[in-house]
């Protein structure tokens, strides 16, 4: 058995699907109309998908002012400089700063334009 998608309730998945797949690199895979919109967005590898709809019955989480720690999407990359500047200039905002572990591993907490908080992470040792 292996993980297949980590699902999250947003308010407007379309615009989160296209942002996430115009900055972040992914590229959906599955759309469903109104009024869920669920959608399922296929990482770079595509072993891991996120899955994103909007649930009317239920609240949308308060992901901008959830501790980044409680929920985050960690996406791997070699020039955190670079990144973070990129997704700065897309609507992307910095959480935290730059933190290196005692491993060596680089990361860089940010937060979309939603306020879903994404952690850069350029990994001293490949993690898997």
């Amino acid at each position: 058995m292996r993980i297949e998608h980590v699902a999250f309730n947003v308010k407007d998945p379309v615009a989160v699907a296209a942002w996430y797949t115009e900055h972040l690199g992914m590229r959906i895979v599955r759309q469903a109309g109104p009024p869920v919109y669920t959608t399922f967005l296929a990482a770079e590898t595509d072993h891991v998908l996120l899955e994103i709809y909007h649930n009317p019955p239920d609240a949308v989480p308060d992901y901008a002012n959830m501790d980044p720690l409680l929920f985050h999407i960690a996406f791997e990359c070699d020039d955190l400089d670079a990144e973070r500047d990129r997704l700065l200039a897309a609507g992307a905002t910095v959480q935290a700063p730059l933190l290196t572990t005692p491993d060596g591993d680089q990361l860089l907490m940010m937060r979309d334009p939603w306020g879903l908080a994404i952690q850069l992470a350029k990994r001293a040792k490949p993690m898997v």
